[in-house]
């Protein structure tokens, strides 16, 4: 299956990635988008949600009102799975849980065509165990979006050990058609991007757990001296400090090394649910 031949991109998950999935999808790569979510409310949310986004870039003179329009009447939203029977590539975009993801791959591949390719925008859950869940190994791959994906440049695209070939062409081509940059990683645990982020933002925690520096001194330390656009701790407020905090379990149980260690305050930080930006306390109030 070629790139040519993708012309509706299925998502699961109309939440923040898989709405912007859904917005490059429609608007830069111009394909029909089938958003899915547990109900019709939650699929109708994430189509605001890009209506919303859209209608800045109109207000900015970056996209015409007609463009606008357009865009929008490729996306249509839908509370069951099972409308994704119609879709030439599904990518999952759910909370990073495995048990949850491994139901979603298996649902995927009953509902797909043959020979559709099932895609996971996992940050850290490894592909070739999703892969393995289905009846078609080969035809898994993943697809780690960087968050707002309107604005993020790079799609980590990740082989399993078992993907094909022509599955890594046509999922390149069509993360180019979405105006993307894809990078390619091997199924280790964290891939590149977070393997190499997480124990920096790990880092800074300790450094605050330590009394190093002040949060907002180790912030500004990292913005003015390395010229990094946020600061460790301010970027994991934006991530959500649960989502760190998983990460760096699944590096620290499938690499087994104790420099992927949590800090132990940012367990505390996530125990008492101050989880970042999303719930309006993290390391900074909001």
């Amino acid at each position: 299956m070629g790139n040519d031949s993708i012309r509706t991109v299925g998502v699961v998950g109309a939440g923040q990635m898989g709405g912007g999935i859904a917005h490059v999808a429609a608007v830069v790569a111009s394909r029909d988008v089938i958003l899915t979510d547990i109900s019709q409310e939650l699929a109708d949310k994430g189509k605001a949600l890009i209506d919303r986004f859209l209608g800045k870039a109109v207000a900015k003179g970056k996209l015409s009102d007609e463009q606008r329009v357009a865009a929008l009447q490729r996306v249509h939203p839908h509370g069951s799975i099972e409308a994704l029977a119609d879709a030439d590539i599904i990518i999952e975009a759910a909370t990073e849980n495995i048990e949850l993801k491994l139901r979603i791959f298996q649902s995927m591949d009953r509902i797909a065509r043959e020979g559709v390719i099932l895609a996971s925008n996992t940050s850290s859950i490894p592909i070739t165990r999703m892969a393995a869940a289905t009846s078609r190994p080969d035809k898994v791959i993943g697809m780690h979006f960087m968050n707002p994906v309107p604005i993020m440049k790079l799609i980590e695209v990740i082989t399993a050990i078992q993907t094909s070939d022509e599955t890594l062409a046509t999922t390149v081509a069509l993360g180019e058609a979405m105006g993307k940059t894809c990078i390619g990683a091997k199924d280790y645990p964290g891939f590149i991007a977070n393997r190499i982020l997480m124990p920096y933002i790990n880092e800074a925690f300790f450094a605050l757990f330590e009394g190093v520096g002040e949060a907002e001194g180790i912030d500004q330390v990292m913005k003015l001296g390395t010229n990094v656009p946020m600061g460790p701790l301010t970027l994991a407020d934006f991530i959500g400090l649960d989502t760190v905090l998983a990460i760096l379990e699944v590096l620290y149980q499938g690499l087994g090394d104790p420099k992927y260690r949590p800090c132990p305050l940012l367990r505390k930080y996530v125990e008492a649910g101050y989880l970042g930006r999303k719930v309006g306390k993290g390391v900074y109030p909001y």
